[in-house]
């Protein structure tokens, strides 16, 4: 009996959902802030989204900051980090900052910051290092460390 392995993204991930096969950002955004659909359709809308890129995908993740799912919005902050698309920085901060914000969204937006490298991030990634937190002290540790590493080849990369 031979058990199929799941599809690895061009991401290099194993993602929880296929992307969906819609190339409408508009319709992908709206299915992805949908708090009544389905969960693996929402999934499905994100991924697709992070295969298309740009600005308008990065503003339609975003979007979906706004909802009730830790998990969703954990997500978003995961494939905005693959992304490394800029655009996602002040998105990610904003989530970062949020002492309200699930404590599993803000790690991740620490995180995605650093996979970023945009130095931009460094005076909110510092200023949270030191958080009473130790899941979001321990994620700003480390996406310091990433963000001057991805910055570091990306430099590598323009010589």
């Amino acid at each position: 009996m031979s058990i199929d392995k799941p599809e690895i993204s061009d991401f290099e991930s194993v993602d929880p959902a296929p992307p969906s096969n819609e190339k409408d950002i508009s319709r992908l955004r709206n299915t992805l802030v949908d708090e009544d659909e389905k969960m693996f359709q929402r999934m499905r809308a994100l991924f697709a989204l992070r295969g298309i890129g740009g600005v308008d995908s990065v503003e339609a993740l975003a979007a979906a900051f706004s909802s009730n799912s830790a998990l969703l919005k954990h997500e978003i902050a995961y494939v905005m980090g693959q992304m490394q698309d800029n655009n996602a920085v002040p998105y990610l901060i904003e989530r970062l900052e949020d002492v309200n914000e699930d404590l599993m969204v803000r790690h991740e937006a620490a995180e995605a910051l650093g996979a970023i490298g945009d130095r931009i991030a460094l005076t909110t990634l510092e200023k949270f290092v030191n958080d009473s937190e130790p899941v979001i002290s321990e994620s700003c540790e480390v996406a310091l460390d990433l963000l001057e590493w991805v910055a570091s080849k990306k430099l590598e990369y323009v010589d």
